[in-house]
């Protein structure tokens, strides 16, 4: 396993972390058994970010966590975001950064993880009716009482992130970032770099259309695809060229097209720790070959020129979802 440093931070993770999201929502039906033999075996390979969310199957995958971390919570950073609220069955009620709740959210996902302490502490979304500073604040208070120990945002803008940072120390930023996604690149990722804040890419996979299996549309009913834009129609139909580019390169280094995708994220900076997502171990194995595949200048360019920023067709995200990103 290799080794990187968020930002300026004296946080030091695997290059690769794990995200587990779809081991409890959004990808079809969960399967506990497989999740946590994957958790394990990511363990076991070196892996030590482990991404989580308390709105992930409504808290179900923190509690599927601390199963794994009751034995092994010496070996792994815990990293967990709060903010968005859904009600029981699902619906989301919105973004909540109200101070009162941070210590409230934190306690309920310590409860869940079974843990006394959360390594990374993400703020899951910006509530833009809360000045940041007042969320922030409440988060710092949280390293005061031990229950926390390092600070990130997610999905924010560059002068949130400097709002934020000079209430108190951000140690990573979470945004999506992959080859068809490149939205970071240029003033988020200047700030992330200015002030010293490791970014963590989630979604490095572009939701698996980048390995080359998805070659349908055709997903199940719990599949949360089923609304992208970017895989609805014409749409699909004309992102589905872009990924022939990366199977024939990675034809050429000997690789799977998702190592690819992979190194490509990698490629991009020390201060950049992708956590892939999955609940299976034979793709965990896959990706983590990533981290044996070598980009010459000329495999980046060729990248650079098949993915420009903006070449994917249709939104991340269904409108009114877009229309939640707070910056």
């Amino acid at each position: 396993m290799q080794y990187r440093r968020l930002g300026r931070s004296s946080l030091v993770t695997s290059a690769l972390g794990l995200g587990c999201m779809g081991m409890s929502q959004s990808y079809g039906t969960p399967d506990d058994r497989e999740s946590l033999a994957t958790i394990h075996q990511a363990i076991d390979c070196g892996i030590t970010m482990l991404d989580t969310a308390d709105m992930y199957g409504g808290g179900a995958n923190e509690e599927l966590l601390s199963q794994v971390l009751a034995k092994r919570r010496n070996e792994v950073i815990v990293a967990t975001k709060f903010g968005n609220m859904r009600n029981p069955d699902g619906r989301f009620l919105g973004v909540n950064g109200k101070p009162e709740y941070v210590q409230q959210a934190c306690e309920a996902s310590l409860k869940r993880l079974r843990v006394s302490t959360i390594d990374l502490f993400y703020l899951h979304r910006v509530d833009t009716s809360v000045p940041i500073e007042d969320t922030i604040g409440a988060m710092a208070r949280l390293i005061e009482q031990g229950k926390v120990r390092y600070l990130g945002l997610s999905e924010a803008g560059a002068k949130t992130m400097q709002r934020a940072h000079a209430t108190y120390p951000i140690t990573a930023l979470q945004s999506e970032y992959s080859l068809w996604t490149r939205d970071p690149e240029g003033e988020i990722l200047d700030t992330c770099r200015s002030l010293g804040i490791g970014l963590v890419p989630y979604s490095p996979l572009g939701r698996g259309i980048l390995t080359g299996q998805v070659k349908s549309a055709d997903f199940g009913p719990k599949d949360f695809r089923r609304a992208s834009p970017r895989f609805q129609g014409e749409n699909f139909q004309r992102n589905l060229t872009l990924v022939k580019r990366v199977e024939e390169i990675a034809a050429e280094k000997h690789c799977t097209p998702a190592q690819l995708a992979l190194a490509w994220v990698l490629a991009q900076g020390e201060d950049i720790v992708p956590i892939p997502g999955t609940k299976r171990r034979p793709y965990l194995d896959q990706n983590l070959g990533a981290l044996e595949v070598t980009l010459t200048p000329s495999d980046r360019n060729r990248l650079d020129q098949a993915f420009p920023r903006g070449v994917a067709v249709g939104a991340r995200y269904p409108e009114e979802y877009m229309n939640r990103l707070g910056v």
